[in-house]
């Protein structure tokens, strides 16, 4: 099931407070996130997912892990999608501990 792009317009709208450095490309039917060029997550059958890096897991409890799709890395998910500043702070907090992009060649 591809996610929709209202689904998409909706955590873009939930992302304002970071800026105009939130980007996406769609990919094979599902969205992926970067914040400052780096890739932090993405949209999976309507469900938001992150990097299961160390900051993002501080804010967690018990966090809970989906996979994106079969094979895949599980990741963290995202549940609490409509507090617009948790987001932000999630995202933000987690910036420094995500991978650069890879050069092009």
């Amino acid at each position: 099931m591809a996610s929709s792009q209202e689904y998409l317009d909706f955590i873009l709208k939930q992302l304002q407070g970071l800026g105009q450095e939130i980007s996406f490309r769609k990919m094979m039917g599902e969205y992926l996130l970067y914040y400052r060029g780096r890739l932090f997550g993405g949209i999976y059958d309507n469900r938001l997912l992150l990097k299961s890096v160390q900051p993002a897991l501080d804010f967690f409890e018990n966090p809970v892990y989906e996979f994106p799709y079969p094979g895949a890395k599980p990741m963290l998910r995202i549940k609490e999608v409509e507090d617009a500043s948790f987001l932000c702070s999630l995202i933000d907090a987690a910036y420094p501990t995500l991978p650069a992009p890879k050069k092009k060649k």
